[in-house]
């Protein structure tokens, strides 16, 4: 399987794009873009969301296997992994394929200090049920604590950002709609 950072240089290569100007488009240096194609950094969601637009795709994209099969039941073996070092937290994505679906489900497991700290936002809504845990949820300047047995909505146009601050890992399924990631 291709790594995160092959599949992101094979990408801007097929736009016929430099470094530089992904880069420049992401506000990001060349650099580091060059760090995590030779995966040798990992990128924050908020920076992999802004090269994923100037590619002109969605993150799931730099994951996914490519394949026609759109089975109705997947098996927890068929989940495609979405994760990222830096999140210490383990996403996978619990539909093979998000083209022309409006809801992109994930099972997520994020680890005691674990998350996405940087602020994001992007067209749509989420929704999510916490299993086991507890998650700690930022929207705009406003902190929610999302116990086991919570759910929560809230519009993706807002700031958000996600942690676990407890001692344990949060287990969760998360909904994003439409796909964006």
């Amino acid at each position: 399987m291709e790594t995160l950072g092959g599949k992101l240089r094979a990408l801007r290569l097929a736009k016929n794009l430099t470094l530089q100007q992904v880069a420049k488009q992401a506000h990001c240096t060349a650099a580091h873009l060059s760090q995590i194609e030779n995966d040798k950094a990992s990128p924050s969601i908020a920076t992999l969301k802004k090269i994923a637009a100037v590619l002109e795709a969605r993150i799931v994209d730099f994951f996914d296997d490519e394949t026609d099969e759109d089975p109705v039941v997947l098996d927890p073996s068929q989940w495609v992994r979405v994760s990222l070092p830096r999140w210490k937290a383990d996403i996978k994505q619990m539909v093979r394929m998000v083209k022309h679906r409006h809801m992109q489900p994930f099972y997520t497991v994020i680890q005691p200090g674990g998350g996405a700290k940087e602020d994001y936002h992007h067209v749509g809504e989420e929704f999510g049920l916490v299993l086991e845990g507890e998650l700690t949820l930022r929207l705009g300047d406003n902190v929610y604590q999302v116990p086991a047995g919570s759910s929560f909505y809230y519009s993706s146009t807002q700031p958000h950002a996600w942690t676990n601050e407890a001692k344990q890992p949060c287990r969760l399924v998360w909904v994003v709609t439409p796909p964006s990631w």
